[in-house]
């Protein structure tokens, strides 16, 4: 059984940083590529950012690109997300998803694309 567990969520002031893991069992992890989503009640899942199986290739939304950095250790079946300067309108609920099917280089954008999805951690940024 797949599981993805996110952990790092919380309270912080508008500025400053939070880094999210998501940790994987139930799955040969380095055959994943990973991805982060963000989601507000009421609205659409958002594409934050997203690592290749390998690790060499990552994405991130514009919104993010420069503030947040994704990582990933094999060895500890994880995926990061550094997130730095943050904004009050970074608050959302944060998930993690992982996609057998990506390539060894490519790092998905599209929700459609991961199969397997965890339960959320809230980050809430305030001003």
């Amino acid at each position: 059984q797949v599981q993805l567990v996110e952990s790092g969520g919380g309270l912080v002031q508008a500025g400053g940083s939070l880094r999210l893991s998501c940790a994987a069992s139930g799955l040969t992890f380095s055959r994943f590529a990973m991805g982060w989503f963000r989601q507000a009640p009421g609205k659409d899942r958002e594409f934050v950012a997203a690592i290749s199986r390998n690790g060499f290739s990552t994405g991130y939304a514009d919104s993010v690109k420069g503030r947040f950095t994704i990582s990933r250790d094999n060895a500890k079946s994880t995926v990061y997300l550094q997130m730095n300067s943050l904004k009050p309108e970074d608050t959302d609920g944060y998930y993690c998803a992982a996609d057998s099917t990506a390539g060894s280089w490519d790092a998905p954008r599209r929700e459609s694309e991961y199969e397997f999805w965890g339960q959320g951690t809230q980050v809430t940024v305030s001003s």
